[in-house]
């Protein structure tokens, strides 16, 4: 990962762990961990980055718990963010609806009228807009980040037991992710005709956001 790209995602996790923590509801890391969909190791490194530049105030509680909270500083700084990416989310929302889009009228075609989703974060909740659209039903969603939440209705699986629960296509619903998903997949024994993934649009909206930022 060049020096662009380095700076890009610290941005948007910066931006993310900011955006849970302006919620003010006392917090662990462990929490902002799942909500973010960031390792919990990455979480501390980041927030004693804010607390260091004077974006986050760590408050104390009984029991030894903790809740992080914005200053006047970081809720400047989280604006400021929001700003920065929203051209990316803009882009992000157009390209992938189409090619989400297209790849499920593509397997509508060859008779797939159920998927699983692998992956949940801003481009799923994207690619389920299009699903819908195409007529195809999704039957289970995967991702060993957030199991046991509700994604539109459905409890989220971990990956190894939601893969051996069916045969269905599984469609990767991840930006993020994409690579480290498929690779996974891969390594449990899903065949490459069972994992299907969005066209190259979407990965070049997120190279060229690197790129600018």
């Amino acid at each position: 990962m060049n020096d662009h790209s380095d700076k890009s995602v610290d941005s948007y996790r910066s931006f993310l762990l900011l955006s849970e923590i302006a919620g003010e509801e006392p917090l662990s890391q462990r929490e902002l961990s799942r909500r973010a969909g960031i390792a919990v190791g990455l979480v501390n490194s980041y927030l004693k980055n804010l607390v260091a530049k004077g974006y986050v105030r760590v408050k104390n509680f009984p029991r030894n718990r903790y809740a992080y909270l914005l200053t006047p500083t970081g809720i400047a700084e989280k604006s400021r963010l929001a700003y920065q990416h929203l051209s990316y989310f803009t882009n992000l929302y157009t390209v992938a609806r189409q090619d989400y889009l297209a790849l499920f009228l593509s397997l509508k075609a060859e008779g797939v009228m159920k998927v699983v989703f692998c992956g949940v974060d801003e481009v799923a909740e994207i690619a389920y807009l299009s699903l819908q659209e195409a007529g195809l039903e999704l039957v289970a969603v995967l991702d060993d980040v957030v199991p046991g939440e509700k994604f539109f209705g459905l409890q989220v699986m971990e990956i190894a037991p939601g893969i051996a629960s069916g045969n269905d296509t599984i469609v990767i619903s991840s930006l993020k992710r994409m690579g480290e998903l498929r690779e996974q997949l891969e390594h449990l024994g899903v065949p490459e005709r069972r994992i299907r993934s969005a066209s190259e649009g979407v990965r070049n909206v997120k190279e060229h956001t690197r790129e600018v930022a």
